[in-house]
């Protein structure tokens, strides 16, 4: 029998490095480990996870077991798997959510991810854009601003007020161009950074959630922060998504990351509508030469490559910013341009795709 022993620290770093299939962050940072015993060289531990792949949750207890037995001093292991898609009751022994995930968005028929593997390709812009193209189809829209450490619907959509509280305790979002919209940025200074660890973010995901009044909805578009962590690992296991979009350009650097996106949608069961490349190309107005500043059909390329839809390109138009900062996006600014007349195909395609 081996003399040495192992202690509940050194069980926790063995379990720091395993990693949700697709995110970047460990089982414990997240809090999946519960009831956690070791003594005697026996360890043991409940798994409590929320997830649409038994498959994922299976792979998590078979690393985490292989970790574990690899410890010196590890003679017995013994984990408790608790795994539950969304909208399904809580796991035996887990305490109740506050409120069941069931009950979350159910006037809502379809909630959509819009990601991106990286920052700055214009995925704020590309979802405000598509909130008001799916409204000029005729679409009921809501909007939740995700992107909790760079929240910038509000400017986009021209929001100056502050949502208020109803009588049912739920915060009711803000109306503009016709879509509804939520947003951290409601409620702080424009110049206030947001300094988070991952509980809070996933707690203000919640909150946005199942706390905010949206009501009937036919969209519920969701803008995420760029990468994979804390509010699309919490935005998967709270709701049951009905698709993602993915928003790259045409750069290989982009592409890159755009692919990790993919991936993790794919590991936790989340439907990939697509791919849409924005910043595509630029078309002179005046005499309609066209210029590939950051090259061009790199996303319909990966879209293929992957086996996935190619949902459009967007244009590179300075009228999309101009009209993103001055809180009138180019779909309602600009109804004839062909920016809009790309956005438009791009609300068409999604709303098919989900069969809207």
């Amino acid at each position: 029998m081996s003399s040495t022993v192992v202690d509940e620290k050194q069980v926790l770093d063995a379990l720091r490095t395993v990693k949700f299939p697709g995110l970047s962050r460990d089982i414990v940072s997240f809090g999946f480990v519960k009831d956690l015993a070791v003594g005697g060289g026996n360890v043991s531990l409940r798994l409590e996870i929320t997830t649409e792949s038994p498959r994922v949750a299976e792979e998590i207890k078979r690393d985490a077991t292989e970790k574990l037995r690899s410890l010196p001093g590890v003679q017995a292991v013994t984990i408790a798997l608790d795994a539950r898609a969304p909208g399904m009751g809580a796991p035996a022994g887990a305490r109740p959510a506050p409120v069941p995930s069931g009950e979350i968005l159910k006037d809502v028929r379809f909630k959509v991810a819009v990601a991106s593997g990286k920052g700055g390709v214009g995925k704020s812009t590309v979802t405000a854009n598509l909130a008001l193209a799916l409204t000029r189809l005729g679409y009921r829209v809501g909007l939740m601003d995700s992107d909790i450490y760079g929240p910038s619907q509000q400017m986009m959509m021209g929001i100056t007020q502050k949502p208020y509280v109803n009588e049912e305790d739920k915060i009711v979002p803000i109306e503009s161009h016709g879509v509804k919209v939520i947003s951290l940025g409601f409620l702080m200074d424009v110049d206030q950074p947001v300094i988070w660890r991952g509980p809070m973010v996933m707690k203000a995901v919640e909150q946005f959630l199942q706390d905010v009044a949206w009501g009937k909805l036919d969209f519920l578009l969701v803008d995420l922060p760029p990468g994979t962590g804390d509010a699309q690992l919490t935005l998967t296991q709270k709701i049951q998504l009905s698709g993602a979009v993915i928003v790259t350009t045409p750069q290989e650097v982009s592409l890159i990351d755009a692919r990790k996106g993919l991936a993790m949608f794919e590991k936790v069961n989340v439907p990939l509508l697509g791919i849409v490349e924005n910043m595509s190309y630029y078309e002179c107005p005046s005499c309609g030469h066209r210029e590939e500043i950051f090259k061009h059909g790199g996303g319909r390329r990966t879209a293929e490559k992957l086996g996935v839809p190619f949902l459009g390109e967007i244009p590179i138009d300075p009228k999309i910013v101009a009209g993103g900062d001055a809180g009138t996006p180019i779909v309602v600014a600009e109804p004839k341009s062909q920016a809009t007349a790309a956005y438009m195909a791009l609300a068409d395609a999604v709303a098919k795709t989900l069969g809207g």
